[in-house]
C-alpha cells in the first residue's frame, strides 16, 4: 500500500468510493475544485495503481479540518484509514498546525475509535449535522503536544 498526494487521475476512483460510502457524496468536480485550492490537501492510498482510500483536509492559519476519510469496504480493517490519518497528521505538523478538527456521525463507533486511537478527542456535538439520515455529529480535535521549552540565548 502506497500513500501519496491525490492527483487529478485519482479523482474518478475517489468519487466512486465516495458514492458507495456517503449519503451525500462529493462529485468528481468537487474533488477537482478542491485540488485546485492551495489550502487543501488530499492523500490517497493505492494498491498498485488503484485508489482504495483517501483523506482530505482544509488548512487555515494554524488549524486544519479533515473533510473526508474513506476506504473501500473490501480494504477495511487493514490499517489504511489509520495510515491516511497519520499522513495528514504529519502534513499538519509540517505546516505548524496546532489543531486538527473533524466531524463524525455519532453512530460511527468504528471511526470514533480510530480517531481516538490517533489522539483525537470529542470536544462538542453538532445537532442535526448530517442528512440522509439526519444525525448529530461529534466534533473531534487533535492537538499535538507543543513544546514550550525556549532555547537558551
Amino acid at each position: 500500500m502506497v500513500i501519496s498526494r491525490m492527483k487529478t487521475e485519482d479523482v474518478t476512483d475517489a468519487a466512486r468510493i465516495e458514492e458507495k460510502i456517503f449519503s451525500t457524496p462529493w462529485s468528481e468536480q468537487s474533488f477537482l475544485e478542491a485540488l485546485e485550492q492551495e489550502y487543501t490537501v488530499f492523500f490517497v492510498a493505492k494498491k498498485k495503481e488503484h485508489c482504495v482510500g483517501y483523506i482530505g483536509a482544509y488548512f487555515a492559519a494554524d488549524e486544519a479540518e479533515i473533510t473526508n476519510v474513506a476506504v473501500e469496504m473490501e480494504y477495511r480493517r487493514r490499517h489504511i484509514a489509520e495510515a491516511l490519518v497519520a499522513e495528514m497528521q504529519k502534513e499538519a505538523a509540517g505546516r505548524g498546525t496546532h489543531s486538527i478538527f473533524l466531524e463524525v456521525r455519532c453512530s460511527n463507533t468504528g471511526a470514533i475509535a480510530l480517531y481516538q486511537k490517533m489522539g483525537f478527542s470529542i470536544c462538542g456535538t453538532r445537532r442535526g449535522f448530517y442528512e440522509k439520515p439526519k444525525e448529530d455529529a461529534y466534533v473531534m480535535v487533535y492537538t499535538p503536544e507543543i513544546s514550550t521549552t525556549m532555547g537558551e540565548d
